[in-house]
């Protein structure tokens, strides 16, 4: 067994008679030089003749006595901490949410999770937060009791409080807005036998404030432009329509009838036969009703058809799970399994003069996927480092047409925002919100109790259990990151629009800005 003896000179230390086996790989002796020397491995430099050892072979002349020159400084001792590491489990929830730089909680103020839920979700639209800072109350307002039911009293104290949770990150006590709610929506306040406020339906929530914000806060437009499209910014960002047509089924001769119809949010159908939500939307599309018929001169039977002629820029899904059971007296829950994705498509759901227009930044989306994979089979014997490394500049791409602020131009979306119930009826049981933060971190908001979480628990809400239940989704538009090289000639003109459309940060206290 080749061993020998050597010397090794380290700065003005000398070591002798340090024992090799040159059958071992050269990291041993390495090891042993990092025992007298506290140099790591990785910095030593060990020459002999000028020749540098290497790690995986003995690539040098030794012989008994051989004098070797190591070169290398050891790492300094790591000073201690003038303030003593605290791990979490030592932590309260106020440190906890320091330390994570998580967004402020809301204060259960009794069965008020339902409120608390429906406003952490809303406030993830960076859209309305801005809105709701630059809203400034009318001072010829209503008055009294009056006033402090109005939309306007609504509008304000979302304001104050969205405030509120933006400087702090720490639990608040949504006590006005709840005073607000209470006087506005009286049927919110009702108190069960111990004097506590009762569960309400959380949806039912949600829908009361966007139709309060609705007559309060006004359209928006981008600059230079002089008049706008829609009424509110809620009608703009929110809402959505159809184009229409009913056909009375026992009678083909009838002319089918075509209208238009407003929403706010789309309604995922849950039967035996809906495994996702893509297929309970479509059974909401279309339906079977009874009305009377003209030409019969009697009630028949009709089907409604619906095609969604305009997306918003924030698409909201109500999956009802709720039935109303009249000899319990309650909103008997739908436990059902109903999966829904991260990334959705509404394209399939459009009229075809909305897909034709939606198609030219479908075909960008899917030029830049196509760019992706190239890249990536080119690089595909570089390593991650080096592929991140070599990505290419991107520019965020406008989400809206350019004639309609506030609308969807591709169809694409991303999960933002889920409200989920736990319990068997939507007056008992608990809400909680989940918003996206950044990419795949989430939060959960259970009520003050704020926690990070990932998208794996996200997609674990789809039902199907006793586990928190998907009841509201809120989806933004999927940003399109363009590379500069793909810009072309308009470059200049998507920058621009960029600046009056930024992208949605989901989320964002967030990073939601």
């Amino acid at each position: 067994m080749p061993a020998f003896t050597v010397n090794v000179k380290w700065g003005k230390e000398n070591f002798k008679n340090i024992e090799i086996n040159t059958d071992e790989e050269p990291m041993l002796f390495k090891a042993q030089l990092f025992a007298l020397t506290g140099v790591q491995p990785d910095r030593q430099k060990v020459l002999c003749k000028g020749i540098n050892l290497k790690d995986e072979e003995w690539n040098m002349p030794i012989k008994n006595g051989t004098t070797l020159l190591l070169l290398g400084t050891k790492e300094e001792v790591p000073q201690e901490p003038v303030e003593k590491p605290k791990f979490i489990e030592d932590m309260n929830e106020s440190e906890i949410a320091t330390a994570f730089d998580t967004p402020a909680g809301l204060v259960n103020l009794g069965n008020t999770c339902y409120m608390n839920a429906t406003l952490q979700c809303l406030r993830s639209v960076r859209e309305l937060r801005e809105a709701l800072k630059e809203y400034k109350e009318d001072p010829s307002g209503s008055t009294g009791m009056a006033g402090l039911a109005s939309p306007q009293a609504i509008t304000s104290s979302m304001k104050t409080l969205f405030d509120d949770m933006e400087r702090r990150n720490d639990s608040i006590t949504p006590a006005l807005f709840l005073q607000r709610l209470h006087i506005a929506f009286p049927n919110f306040s009702q108190t069960g036998e111990n004097g506590t406020y009762r569960q309400q339906d959380a949806n039912e929530c949600w829908s009361e404030l966007l139709k309060m914000l609705q007559q309060k806060l006004p359209a928006q437009k981008r600059s230079g432009e002089l008049t706008v499209k829609h009424s509110s910014f809620i009608d703009q960002w929110f809402g959505g329509s159809f184009d229409v047509e009913m056909k009375c089924t026992e009678a083909e001769e009838e002319p089918a009838s075509k209208s238009k119809e407003n929403f706010l949010q789309l309604s995922c159908f849950i039967s035996t036969e809906v495994k996702y939500m893509h297929s309970g939307l479509r059974l909401r599309l279309k339906e079977q009703l009874t009305k009377m018929s003209p030409s019969l001169g009697r009630d028949a039977i009709y089907s409604k058809t619906s095609l969604i002629s305009r997306l918003p820029a924030y698409l909201t899904v109500q999956f009802v799970r709720f039935q109303y059971k009249g000899k319990e007296g309650i909103n008997a829950k739908v436990l059902k399994d109903i999966k829904f994705p991260l990334e959705f498509d509404a394209f399939e759901l459009c009229s075809s003069e909305l897909q034709e227009k939606l198609s030219p930044m479908r075909t960008k989306f899917n030029e830049v996927a196509n760019a992706e994979v190239e890249r990536t089979l080119q690089g595909k014997n570089k390593s991650k480092a080096d592929l991140e490394k070599e990505k290419p500049k991107t520019v965020a791409q406008p989400y809206c047409f350019e004639d309609d602020l506030g609308s969807n131009n591709s169809g694409y979306y991303t999960l933002q925002a889920v409200l989920t119930h736990q319990g068997r009826s939507s007056s008992s049981g608990h809400y909680v919100g989940w918003v996206r933060q950044k990419e795949d971190q989430w939060i959960m908001f259970n009520d003050d109790h704020v926690s990070p979480v990932d998208a794996e628990s996200i997609l674990k809400l789809s039902g199907g259990g006793d586990w928190h239940c998907a009841y509201v989704l809120l989806y933004g538009p999927k940003i399109l990151e363009l590379p500069v090289d793909m810009l072309g000639k308009d470059a200049g003109g998507d920058v621009q629009q960029k600046e009056d459309q930024q992208a949605p940060a989901s989320g964002d206290h967030m990073s939601v800005d």
